[in-house]
């Protein structure tokens, strides 16, 4: 397994595994799955190499911490652990209470990435560096990092921590490529990380999903599977397969090949198997060629998805299409009423 040496963290592996589903009934994972399935999988991608796995106290709510520290085991403090806390009132009091909370479930004493979930809109970074800064004084965590945070924000995070703010985990796809434009040229001159989560846009860049092949449970949700959106990721998808053939792997390796191809960039699948587990982290193996990964940013920067207020408003207008059509015989029998 590749990896990057990070400052604070040491060897990151390139490829991680991203723990949000693990204890989520609403991905398909529910209490079984925190058994022997999370630890197969948790101690197949130790003997893979992988070294970075992220959760955060909101995923499950801490259940998610509570089955990746119990199937780590004893190999909880030779990983780059990485957790998050939510910033509703993120003064130093609660911060620390919020990674004493972690830290149990997790199973460990140091925690060596500590991010802050999201930028809070009212409370100023100086405020809630005050609390990560403690805690890494104090040897409680090995670094700090954020998630979700604009670059000015990430800078402005950085100030008011007096030191660097090593990593940034953002969205980051071929079918969301914005970090292109000013995280990754930071992270590349500042020696920083750009953690991509949701690497495989929920499944969109398998390939296998299309305007009469859409996914259900919470996905279904997701702006991206619109009907619109779904047409117009097809160009992007086209160049996703032809890449995949000349290879001879499938669409979402090649995809996640290219955000390895970036600067500074690791990324965190999930896994629900140990299988899919294994074919994510082929992915690390696999070089593409520099027109291919050319070719796959251009697809990508021209892949314009409708806002999720417009697909809301075309799933309202799709949903009510078969309510009107059943209406309809009735609607003209009142109008034939009203006429007499």
């Amino acid at each position: 397994m590749r990896s990057l040496d990070v400052d604070g963290l040491g060897q990151v592996s390139r490829i991680g595994l991203g723990t949000w589903q693990f204890g989520s009934r609403e991905w398909g994972y529910g209490d079984d799955y925190a058994g022997a399935g999370a630890t197969a999988i948790v101690r197949r991608a130790l003997e893979l190499g992988i070294t970075l796995f992220d959760t955060a106290e909101v995923y499950g709510p801490g259940k998610s911490e509570r089955i990746l520290g119990a199937a780590l085991a004893d190999a909880r403090d030779d990983v780059v652990l990485a957790s998050k806390v939510l910033p509703v009132a993120p003064f130093p009091k609660l911060v620390r209470k919020a990674w004493q909370g972690s830290a149990q479930r997790l199973g460990v004493r140091r925690i060596p990435l500590y991010q802050v979930h999201q930028p809070n809109p009212v409370v100023p970074d100086t405020v809630t560096m005050k609390g990560m800064g403690a805690l890494l004084d104090e040897g409680r965590i090995g670094a700090v990092g954020v998630s979700n945070y604009s670059l000015d924000r990430w800078r402005e995070a950085d100030a008011a921590l007096g030191r660097p703010v090593i990593s940034n985990q953002v969205e980051f796809s071929l079918a969301a490529a914005g970090p292109l434009a000013d995280l990754v040229p930071f992270a590349q001159a500042e020696d920083r990380l750009v953690i991509a989560y949701s690497p495989l846009a929920q499944g969109l860049l398998g390939g296998k999903y299309g305007v009469d092949n859409r996914p259900g449970g919470v996905r279904a949700m997701n702006k991206l599977f619109g009907t619109e959106n779904l047409r117009r990721v097809e160009p992007l998808l086209a160049v996703l397969r032809e890449v995949a053939d000349a290879h001879g792997v499938a669409p979402a390796q090649v995809a996640l090949a290219w955000l390895l191809a970036q600067p500074r960039t690791v990324a965190i699948p999930g896994a629900s198997s140990v299988e899919q587990l294994e074919f994510n982290a082929a992915a690390a193996d696999l070089d593409l060629a520099a027109d291919e990964v050319t070719a796959l940013t251009a697809a990508a920067l021209a892949f314009d998805p409708q806002s999720a207020v417009s697909t809301l408003a075309e799933r309202a207008k799709e949903e009510a299409g078969p309510l009107l059509q059943r209406a309809a015989p009735v609607l003209d029998r009142v109008k034939q009423a009203l006429r007499r």
